[in-house]
This record gives structure tokens, sequence and C-alpha cells, in this order.
């Protein structure tokens, strides 16, 4: 074991000694492991400092704004005069994203599949 390893580990019993660590936020909940095997090993330190600092890449984003759009098409009326632009944009988005190279069956859920339907 390193030298700098025993002195973490030190530092940990001994805090955990003194209750330093109790109630702390997020305390007996699993941990949340991101995956991010498909970013290129040499780009994952500047991708997780850029999205921990609030920032996601392009491909990202449109996935994002895909599922909102899809999140409002559900609670929004057919008859609601935003309907048809959120479907609009949609359409663009996903188009955008197969385009892009990216997967789009996650907006093929039981909704999705009746909404279209409904429009046909």
């Amino acid at each position: 074991m390193w030298l700098i390893d025993q002195l973490a580990e030190e530092h940990i019993r001994k805090a955990l000694a003194e209750g330093e660590l109790d109630n702390l936020p997020g305390a007996g909940m699993p941990l949340q492991i991101e995956d991010d095997s498909h970013v290129p090993q040499e780009l994952r330190a500047s991708y997780r400092i850029l999205k921990n600092a609030g920032f996601l890449p392009p491909e990202l984003q449109l996935r994002r704004e895909a599922m909102e759009l899809n999140e409002l098409l559900e609670s929004c009326q057919l008859e609601n005069p935003q309907y048809a632009h959120y479907l609009k944009r949609l359409q663009v988005v996903e188009l955008t994203l197969r385009q892009a190279g990216m997967n789009t069956e996650f907006l093929y859920g039981d909704y999705a599949a009746s909404l279209r339907n409904r429009m046909k």
C-alpha cells in the first residue's frame, strides 16, 4: 500500500470515528455511476468537466429536448393550439438525431406510437 493511500485511509477512519461523515447528502442511497463508455477515452475528462458545469454535447441537448417535447405532448390535449407546434418540433429534432447517427428508439413508447397513429 502506498503512503498516500495509508494517509487517506487514516483520515477516513478518523472522520468516521468523529462522526464527520454522518448525515451527508445522499447517505444510504445508491451511487449514480455514469456510463461514459461511448465517449472516447481521451475526451472523457473534458466531457465530465463540461457536464459538471452544466454543458452538454449538442446531440445530448437534442436528446434532452426530444424527451421534454415527448413529455409535453403526453400532457397536452390534441385540441391544444401548441400541440401541432410541439409535434413538428419533435419531428425535426428526431430527424436531426437520426442524421447524427443517434438512436431514437426512446421516442417510441406506447404513447408515442398511439400519437403517431392518431395523427395519420
